[in-house]
């Protein structure tokens, strides 16, 4: 298995978009598409990088593709929010809370709230 990379904005959007649809054609892809949408080609071309980045991968019909994720958007989640830790917050999650809790400006009660929820969806 590939080692995880960090996606482009424009590989993120159509993984988004592969992660909602589960599978899909470029033709699909494009058409959940913000406005203005992206050309066939740019489209195609992402969708052919995200499949050498071990990120997708397609059955063929023909000359027609339909593309479907390899990886889950939990474990790109996973991914993600961990190299932004140890980039932004020196690895630390009380870091990174202390400092959404701020910006936040979360008071103690909220704070024990966030933690009541965390402690009930433990298995």
């Amino acid at each position: 298995m590939k080692e995880l990379k960090e996606l482009t904005r424009a590989e993120e959007e159509v993984m988004q978009i592969l992660w909602k649809l589960q599978k899909g054609f470029v033709k699909e892809i494009i058409e959940q598409m913000p406005e203005p949408k992206p050309a066939y080609n740019t489209v195609s071309t992402i969708v052919r990088i995200l499949e050498n980045k071990g990120f997708v991968d397609h059955k063929a019909y023909g000359k027609t593709h339909e593309y479907f994720p390899l990886i889950t958007k939990d474990r790109y989640t996973r991914f993600y929010l961990n190299n932004m830790i140890k980039g932004y917050f020196n690895g630390s999650f009380h870091n990174l809370v202390s400092f959404f809790a701020k910006e936040h400006k979360m008071n103690a009660a909220d704070i024990e709230k966030l933690l009541r929820e965390l402690k009930n969806d433990k298995p």
